[in-house]
């Protein structure tokens, strides 16, 4: 299992065992990480579970697709660093992540 730790905008820290294979979203889905939406269940077609990656693990998630980029207009407050967590898919890459939640999504 891979650590992922979730961190509301108030500084409300989330560490989960995150299931690899399942996207940064559902992981937060399925332990009950308050403040991702997912209004679209992780088609990409919302913006609703936005995130900001810590920046030392940037690289790691990998970069945004055109479809990312473009609902990513949708969401409020976006960063050089933000990321649709739907779109970042779980491995041993990824153990000891950390995402940081806007105030809002959408």
């Amino acid at each position: 299992m891979t650590t992922i730790t979730y961190i509301e905008h108030d500084g409300t820290e989330h560490t989960v065992e995150a299931t690899d294979g399942l996207s940064v979203m559902e992981n937060a889905i399925r332990n009950m990480v308050p403040g991702i939406d997912a209004d679209c269940g992780g088609a990409c077609a919302c913006a609703t579970c936005h995130v900001y990656v810590d920046p030392p693990w940037e690289a790691k998630t990998g970069e945004r697709s055109s479809m990312e980029q473009s609902m990513l207009d949708f969401a409020s407050d976006v960063k050089e660093t933000s990321r649709l967590s739907c779109q970042i898919k779980v491995g041993a890459e990824l153990d000891g992540l950390i995402v940081r939640l806007p105030v809002q999504q959408g």
